[in-house]
């Protein structure tokens, strides 16, 4: 998500890693070859249980794969580079709105007059359309895998950064942090407009609605009640005000990136949580030693004022602690916090599932699965008798690439069961944390996050009670492991046809500034192995440094095991435009920059989601950027995934000048593992999106015949002082019309809005085909 310009620095734009854990330039060679290690999973692989994700193992000589499918072939022409305020859509296609910001979900609450003075937002659409799943339903409203006309579907909404202004007639009052408290109605809409919308959308014409009087239609915020379950329920960590033994807690917040279960539920992910917090100027000098370097690790500081100040708020109710608790100071005598909300920034950064298909049911808060900066939770494919694998990115710089492992294997039963949430409990509850070591040859390992792991039990920089403590603090957990920093590991996605991991990593201006904080309270890592690119980038009359484009690294698991323990990796694409610019040293970038031989079709900046069609094969992947934005706006590409080891090793030469502390000495030089190079006929420019919009959350019918995607934020970059002149707006969609038929009120000057898009082929045919 993109720094906002009316709130809270964005979390992801800050490192608060202050370990030591080496680059991979220095970490000796594992005696394993790449070769090696991949040959040793041959044969390995059992066929998965569901429907459509069968995998044929072969057998044979250096470095034999599971035989793939027969990739896809692209059939559409790719769209141009644009910074209309529009959605664009290759010919033939056809994109239409179905689901947009302060929607009526409910026949009892009228239609959004988009003009600041809508209310409800309970049983609206939430705001920042993020992550999405498409659950099918039978005609009689059973959970079904092949219903093409009738679903749920399940959409996180993130934030209101950047728009919140809209939500109100005249923007957001006493935001400003001299202020006085925060009005109670405008701070109930706006947490309000933060969680996810379950909704049942129903094909009329070959066209998907919302089914407005659905009783599957729900509304999940943070002021829904919810669970903990997992090795930290009853943590005297995780106790509150609002629920003394720590089994509790009041919602969700910061859901961006998603994923689902083999057994049918939802996965919504908590990331930028810290954001939201205010602590006192004081409270450092009322906490541990430990509390502290918690504190700093997620980035909460002392003094903070969270970002929307919702707990200014001085309820009508004196009685009502929903502000209250978004004030994690120590304010009360208890000496286990159980009389206030000094633990309440640990209910939050956890993975949620949701049963979409009992509107009654209590959302869970798995623990076992770690707290931090949730980026999605994307599940292995199920194999009958292996253990499940959920890959989860956390996202903010110099941050980890995790999965969790089940105890549990996976049972063929269970993939229709009558208690889905038990069946979760099965699965997510009981099970092994991993981070991941990218190591300098090619191979990688998997570190175990337990007490077991004496790098964590003797750890000195924080010594971990118990294994809850280590859950609700796994990022110092990782750090004590020594995982490998990445460059913002955002979604994670597994190719349904080889069980191959793709993990977008979106980008890293620290990345090569050594020498340098660049505003972080910890120093920039240099390049390596997994992250070989500096360069500089102009745009505008500044140049940006670091890896500004980002990437989107593969993984493959040995033995093609969920439960493996370690694994190899390449890089799949480097992100970049197609002429890398002539950095303001006068150094041309271009051949160490544009590694992937990227075209004006589908040069791209910034890779943020990314996500499997099983319909088609294709490889989505989605962006959010600010470094290109000045030629174009975010996009939707559509790739061929080809499969590990389809590239090699290649040696990037990166160009010293500039660089602080290195101007004038010999350039940098890294080898690394790459894919092979793209083509035209292999990665597309799908779709453009609106001015200010990032393009993010992809799903589809089972018959890939109708492709959802979200339109996050259009706008966001409005002065809140023009919030009364619409002629100052940075966009009008979707009211405009502009590339969809024109959604709700207010025409070309309508107030920006987030929406969900249904796009269709115009002769019926399946999406990208």
């Amino acid at each position: 998500m993109n720094t906002p310009v009316h709130a809270f620095t964005d979390p992801d734009d800050l490192d608060n890693n202050p370990s030591a854990n080496r680059h991979l330039q220095d970490v000796m060679a594992t005696p394993l070859g790449r070769r090696q290690v991949l040959r040793s999973g041959v044969g390995a692989l059992a066929t998965a249980s569901l429907g459509g994700l069968g995998l044929a193992a072969c057998g044979g000589g250096d470095d034999a794969v599971a035989a793939p499918l027969l990739p896809p072939v692209l059939g559409f022409t790719a769209v141009a580079k644009s910074l209309a305020d529009a959605v664009t859509v290759p010919a033939g296609y056809t994109a239409t709105v179905v689901y947009a910001t302060g929607d009526s979900i409910d026949p009892t609450v009228g239609d959004y007059q988009n003009n600041g003075t809508d209310g409800n937002f309970a049983r609206r659409s939430g705001d920042h359309h993020d992550g999405m799943h498409y659950f099918g339903l039978t005609t009689d409203g059973k959970p079904s895998q092949t219903s093409n006309s009738r679903a749920l579907m399940a959409i996180n909404h993130e934030a209101v950064n950047g728009t919140v202004p809209f939500m109100h007639p005249n923007g957001q009052t006493n935001i400003a942090s001299s202020a006085g408290p925060r009005p109670e109605a405008e701070a109930l809409k706006e947490v309000e407009a933060h969680g996810a919308s379950i909704i049942e959308i129903s094909k009329t014409a070959g066209i998907f609605g919302v089914a407005k009087a659905s009783t599957f239609n729900r509304r999940v915020t943070p002021r829904t009640p919810m669970v903990f379950s997992g090795p930290a329920k009853g943590s005297a960590l995780l106790k509150t005000k609002y629920s003394p033994d720590g089994t509790a807690t009041r919602g969700m917040i910061g859901n961006c990136a998603s994923g689902y279960t083999p057994w049918g539920t939802y996965l919504t992910c908590e990331e930028n949580f810290a954001g939201f917090f205010r602590r006192g100027s004081a409270d450092d000098a009322l906490r541990s030693a430990k509390e502290r370097t918690a504190f700093k690790r997620i980035g909460l500081a002392q003094g903070a004022g969270g970002g929307q100040r919702w707990a200014t708020v001085v309820p009508a109710d004196s009685s009502n602690t929903e502000y209250a608790r978004w004030d994690a100071s120590k304010l009360g005598t208890s000496t286990d916090g159980s009389d206030d909300f000094r633990n309440s920034h640990n209910t939050f950064g956890w993975v949620v599932e949701i049963d979409p298909y009992n509107p009654t049911s209590t959302p869970v808060k798995h623990t076992a699965l770690g707290r931090f900066a949730h980026e999605g939770a994307w599940p292995s494919n199920p194999v009958v008798g292996q253990p499940l694998a959920f890959y989860m990115g956390d996202d903010s710089r110099s941050e980890y690439v995790y999965k969790y492992v089940s105890n549990a294997v996976w049972s063929a039963a269970d993939a229709n069961p009558t208690d889905r949430l038990a069946t979760g409990a099965k699965y997510l509850d009981n099970g092994t944390l991993f981070a991941a070591k990218f190591n300098a040859d090619g191979s990688g390992t998997w570190l175990k996050l337990d007490l077991g792991n004496p790098a964590i039990s003797g750890n000195s920089a924080y010594a971990f009670a118990d294994l809850a403590d280590l859950l609700v603090n796994a990022r110092l957990a990782a750090d004590a492991a020594g995982a490998t920093k990445c460059d913002r590991p955002e979604w994670t996605a597994v190719n349904p046809r080889n069980g191959e991991i793709y993990i977008t990593m979106t980008e890293n201006p620290d990345r090569g500034n050594v020498g340098s904080t660049s505003g972080n309270n910890v120093p920039n890592p240099d390049v390596d192995p997994a992250f070989p690119r500096y360069w500089l980038d102009n745009k505008g009359a500044t140049a940006q440094k670091g890896n500004v484009n980002g990437q989107v690294m593969r993984m493959r698991e040995t033995g093609n095991l969920a439960s493996a323990t370690t694994f190899n990796w390449d890089i799949y694409l480097f992100a970049s435009q197609a002429a890398a610019d002539i950095g303001l040293d006068n150094v041309n970038y271009q051949n160490n920059v544009n590694l992937s031989g990227l075209t004006s079709v589908n040069d791209l900046s910034k890779p943020d989601g990314c996500w499997f069609s099983k319909a088609s094969g294709i490889l989505w992947i989605e962006t959010d950027d600010n470094a290109y934005t000045d030629v174009t706006n975010c996009m939707l590409l559509a790739a061929v995934p080809g499969s590990y080891g389809d590239g090699g090793k290649i040696t990037v030469t990166n160009q010293a000048n500039g660089k602080p502390g290195t101007a004038g000495t010999a350039p940098v030089v890294v080898d690394t593992y790459a894919g092979k190079k793209m083509n035209d006929t292999i990665f597309r420019r799908f779709l453009t999106a609106p001015l200010g919009a990032e393009v993010t959350g992809v799903a589809e019918s089972p018959d890939g015949k109708a492709l959802f995607v979200n339109i996050q934020h259009p706008g966001e970059n409005t002065a809140a002082a023009n919030i009364g002149d619409p002629t100052k707006f940075e966009s009008h969609w979707p009211g405009n019309g502009a590339g969809v038929a024109a959604y709700g009120p207010g025409g070309s000057s309508a107030r920006p809005r987030s929406a969900t898009v249904m796009i269709t082929k115009n002769d019926g045919g399946v999406i990208g085909l």
